[in-house]
């Protein structure tokens, strides 16, 4: 099948978004499949820049934009959102954007729940504080109010008392006064106008879309290393973030998803609390955090930054189902007189080839690394190998071998055009 699912490899922050914009101009429909306005996208465009949560990057090409069943939505940042893409020149009408009817909503609750577990908790678990968690919680638990309800006003106080009859009493045990049913209803008949436009079948359309043979570009939020499962539990996010969420996230088969691109960053790095193995908490950390404008696009939160970790990307490959990888910000390492690449941990006289699941085990890995000739010239703006220096290149082609999977994509800057197709996710696998 001629789609592409893309996904991050490593914490997040891995340059998605500009991988996405660049494949959405060649895909016919994008699709968000998990997560929620707890991650963001910035997609460089000329002289413009575009910070996107819960939108698909295909509104930025006026591409036909799904956000499926496996996001959890705010509708209130959703509203905001659209309104702040329009003040930027894009019409996100719903003619453009679907929501699948059958999504969970993020309500102002689960922000407040959110907020008070992570003030109470002795271990933060640097949650975004949006909702996300709690949401996909009352999902699970069959109590989620879900954007179809907002078409249905008779049954949403029934759905309200049902999650209230939990909600109010674990506000009770952190002494939060109750939520009154009238004001949540009232909330959501007030702004169920605005949304129910976008409101429709995706699953109906990806079937139709999947008849026509377009081309569907699956877009992934967070990261492997975050996801729920296979992260670095407890410091995750909520939900699945791997290429087979698609399928489920979205309501298609597991053979539509196509290639599943992963993208990684040419060094390492993460926001709020959890293991790294490989952080640099000196000089050389903060070069590489100031030279990549480490910075959260949704919370402004400084990233935590260290060198590139080969034995945490090879299990994400594995994990994620990745054929090939997008490799971003190799700009960021020029000039540097060396480059170290982590290729293993020892932790008491013991080595280890993968990220054990201990999460103790992991706060005291030691990295192992291999040290490859750095150069001086330039690779900001390339878009053809005969561009590089030499030893730029010969470190792409160095983690190929470490991480076991090929580079199809090289990114040389947050612009658009600044991008080396090495193969065609769409086309190649």
């Amino acid at each position: 099948m001629a789609n592409v699912t893309v996904i991050g490899a490593q914490w997040g922050d891995e340059g998605k978004g500009k991988i996405i914009d660049w494949l959405s101009n060649r895909a016919e429909m994008v699709v968000r499949f998990q997560g929620g306005n707890n991650a963001g996208h910035t997609i460089v465009v000329g002289e413009k820049t575009y910070k996107l949560s819960l939108l698909p990057s295909g509104v930025v090409q006026g591409k036909r934009s799904i956000i499926g069943n496996g996001v959890v939505v705010d509708p209130w940042s959703l509203l905001e959102e659209i309104a702040k893409a329009g003040a930027a020149g894009l019409a996100v009408t719903p003619d453009i954007l679907v929501l699948a009817e059958n999504a969970v909503l993020v309500l102002p609750l689960h922000r407040e729940l959110d907020a008070l577990r992570e003030e109470a908790a002795s271990q933060k678990l640097g949650t975004t504080k949006r909702g996300i968690g709690p949401a996909y919680e009352d999902k699970v638990g069959r109590r989620a109010i879900r954007a179809i309800d907002l078409k249905d006003p008779a049954s949403l106080p029934g759905k309200i008392e049902r999650l209230l009859a939990h909600h109010n009493v674990l506000r009770k045990g952190f002494g939060a006064a109750e939520v009154d049913a009238g004001a949540l209803l009232a909330a959501l008949n007030g702004i169920a106008p605005s949304i129910a436009p976008y409101i429709g079948s995706s699953w109906r359309e990806l079937d139709a879309a999947r008849k026509a043979g377009k081309r569907v570009l699956f877009e992934g939020a967070q990261a492997v290393l975050l996801d729920i499962d296979h992260g670095t539990y407890p410091f995750v996010t909520s939900s699945n973030t791997v290429a087979g969420q698609a399928a489920a996230g979205a309501g298609v088969s597991p053979r539509a998803i196509g290639t599943v691109l992963g993208i990684v960053k040419s060094y390492t790095t993460r926001v709020g609390e959890g293991p790294f193995p490989t952080e640099l908490k000196d000089a050389t950390g903060e070069k590489l955090g100031e030279r990549g404008h480490e910075f959260g696009t949704v919370t402004g939160r400084k990233r935590r930054c260290g060198w590139f970790d080969a034995v945490l990307v090879r299990q994400t490959c594995i994990t994620g189902g990745v054929d090939g990888i997008a490799l971003t910000k190799l700009d960021v390492l020029d000039g540097f007189d060396e480059i170290r690449v982590c290729t293993g941990y020892e932790l008491d006289g013991q080595h280890f080839d993968y990220l054990p699941a201990d999460a103790n085990i992991q706060a005291r890995l030691v990295p192992v690394y291999e040290t490859l000739e750095g150069w001086k010239d330039t690779t900001a703006g390339a878009r053809s190998w005969a561009d590089l220096p030499a030893n730029a290149i010969k470190y792409v082609r160095r983690v190929e071998e470490l991480i076991g999977a090929p580079v199809a994509l090289l990114s040389t800057s947050p612009d658009r055009d600044d991008t080396i197709m090495v193969s065609d996710p769409f086309v190649d696998r």
